[in-house]
């Protein structure tokens, strides 16, 4: 057993190394750009933060990093919407690439915080109980009062948008995927925003005492994706979707670039195939 713990403290040691050297892109500017209807896209070149605009106010997905809130705003500002009227924050989970930022947002904007219920007790204690970045204090955030607490097939609404929140767990407990519908060019589109199908570095999927059911949270979560119908496909890091290729059509090609059902089904294939082989490969 004192093994087993020592290779976890490595992997999660290793995992926020990893994540480290991702930090250049996470603190990169991108343009900032409408993607369908009323859905913008407002986050770094490697973090994905959406706004959903509103005659009543804004609703934000994913806060990002804590020196990154600057870089949303000027975002949002450069589309020509105010940072103030953010009235809802969202996560797609609580790792701190995507909600360390949400303490600053909270304070700047007075924006209510919803989160889905697993992931909130690791939200409000700045990531120290997360079940596999708790042991690396790298990863801790500040943390950050909740305000509504979501659960699976919650919906969010404001100003005639509606968000439904899906809960797709094993990246973390409360990892969400969120779903809407947006209209452009007089037809509807149904919006899916991956939170994440990620099996990171040092995940262990078999007798996890932090997270005994991890392996079957996988499965479950594989099978709601598979369930819903995609026409936009985004995701909580922009390379789930192939930020950087679309934006470099958009230009000639408008909206229906991120129009892309086959590879959302494509990536959450791959992304399952990856998963099975990890869960065998830890099984032997």
């Amino acid at each position: 057993m004192l093994n087993i713990a020592i290779r976890c403290l490595v992997a999660a040691v290793l995992a926020t190394a990893a994540a480290a050297q991702n930090a250049k892109s996470w603190s990169e500017p991108f343009p900032p750009h409408r993607i369908a209807g009323n859905l913008y896209y407002v986050g770094t070149r490697g973090l994905a933060s959406y706004l959903i605009t509103t005659p009543e106010g804004h609703i934000l997905i994913n806060s990002g990093l804590e020196s990154s809130v600057p870089l949303l705003e000027a975002s949002i500002t450069q589309l020509g919407f105010r940072f103030a009227d953010v009235r809802i924050l969202l996560i797609s989970h609580a790792h701190w690439d995507h909600n360390a930022g949400s303490a600053l947002v909270k304070q700047r904007t007075g924006a209510r915080y919803e989160v889905m219920e697993p992931d909130v007790a690791v939200t409000e204690d700045g990531g120290r109980s997360d079940f596999f970045y708790g042991n690396s204090p790298q990863s801790f955030y500040p943390p950050t009062k909740v305000d509504r607490v979501l659960h699976d097939g919650d919906q969010v609404k404001l100003g005639g948008a509606a968000l439904t929140a899906h809960l797709t767990p094993g990246h973390t407990k409360g990892c969400t995927t969120w779903t809407l519908q947006v209209t452009d060019g007089g037809r509807s589109y149904d919006v899916v925003i991956v939170g994440s199908v990620n099996v990171n570095a040092g995940f262990r999927l078999v007798s996890n005492p932090r997270y005994p059911g991890i392996a079957q949270d996988f499965q479950r979560t594989f099978a709601t994706m598979k369930a819903l119908h995609c026409d936009i496909f985004l995701g909580a890091h922009g390379d789930y979707y192939g930020l950087e290729a679309k934006f470099a059509r958009l230009p000639e090609q408008g909206s229906k670039v991120f129009i892309d059902p086959a590879g959302y089904s494509s990536y959450v294939a791959g992304r399952e195939k990856a998963f099975l082989q990890e869960l065998e490969r830890q099984r032997r």
